[in-house]
């Protein structure tokens, strides 16, 4: 295990793994996972000369957990990416690194605090610029108005997420985790689900699950999810519309740093909603875009299920900025 360190914000605590010597490069994770999604990277990126950190998002592990829903929407997670990189690295601007939704908050991150950013990486979420309308109003469009199940309006109310997901913790992680990732035969992910149905119905448990993912990983998850529950990670879900209106005042602004961008070719972020020529649309909103790659065969878990090509694209990247 790396070495942990709590750090003091203004209205949160952070947990943050922190390995190695040198510049600061900080990993951001996604739903529903840990600083130890990035277990893979943290040694090869802390080798390679640099400081590798991974947080605890809030609502996460051994971060704070606030107990409003506003409390997790962009703005304070800009803040909290901001502070921690200010705490380690006083002198000098940090590297990023998001997966889920940690893309997001990196790439906003690196347009929003560019002082903070050197150069930002995204993994499984494309930056696609700043938002024309709330994320909420496109499921509602294509999934919710036509009466299909979409996980993220199942997310809106608080209670039922929270209670189906930690009734057992590790029935729900296995089943999730298997559906989108690439081991999963096309179909597991349910098509034919109606809204209103819950997040779990329809999943299957996987019966051994797949290799990336052992006994000794998915018990340290539960064990995380056990103590901080599944509220503080499913209110993200719950401000689509508040992080809509914060992000408009930066219409029009461009992320300048060197950027990367990895994805999974089974991942369902990158069909679900339809998005067209992605690197196009990347390089429109990112003037340094030093790669896309999309990974044969990879699912969502990007960093997870696919390490050694992951890390072959990162460490080069790292090491050209």
């Amino acid at each position: 295990m790396p070495d942990f360190r709590e750090i003091a914000l203004p209205d949160v605590t952070l947990r943050v793994a922190v390995e190695g010597e040198g510049p600061l490069v900080l990993m951001v994770h996604g739903f529903p996972e840990s600083w130890y999604s990035w277990r893979h990277q943290m040694a090869p990126i802390a080798g390679a000369g640099f400081t590798a950190a991974a947080l605890d998002v809030r609502g996460y592990g051994g971060s704070s957990r606030p107990g409003a829903v506003e409390a997790y929407d962009m703005e304070h997670l800009v803040a909290d990416v901001a502070g921690v990189i200010e705490q380690l690295s006083p002198d000098a601007p940090a590297v990023l690194i998001g997966h889920d939704w940690g893309a997001p908050i990196v790439w906003n991150t690196a347009l929003i605090r560019p002082d903070r950013v050197r150069a930002v990486a995204g993994l499984s979420v494309p930056y696609l610029g700043v938002p024309k309308r709330s994320f909420m109003d496109l499921v509602d469009t294509v999934f919710t108005s036509r009466g299909k199940f979409f996980y993220q309006a199942w997310f809106q109310d608080v209670g039922p997420p929270e209670a189906e997901l930690e009734a057992d913790p590790r029935d729900g992680l296995r089943k999730f985790y298997y559906a989108i990732s690439g081991d999963a035969p096309d179909g597991t992910w349910p098509s034919d689900k109606v809204h209103g149905q819950s997040l779990l119905e329809g999943l299957v448990d996987p019966d051994p699950f797949p290799a990336w993912l052992t006994d000794g990983d998915l018990d340290y998850y539960v064990a995380e999810f056990e103590r901080s529950g599944f509220f503080g990670p499913i209110s993200r879900y719950r401000n689509h519309q508040r992080d809509f209106e914060y992000l408009s005042q930066f219409e029009g602004r461009k992320i300048e740093q060197p950027s990367l961008f990895i994805g999974g070719e089974r991942d369902l972020v990158l069909s679900m909603l339809g998005r067209g020529d992605l690197v196009a649309l990347m390089k429109a909103e990112m003037t340094d875009l030093r790669g896309a790659d999309v990974l044969p065969g990879c699912g969502h878990w990007t960093q997870q299920e696919r390490p050694t090509e992951v890390n072959a694209r990162l460490l080069p990247w790292l090491a050209s900025l």
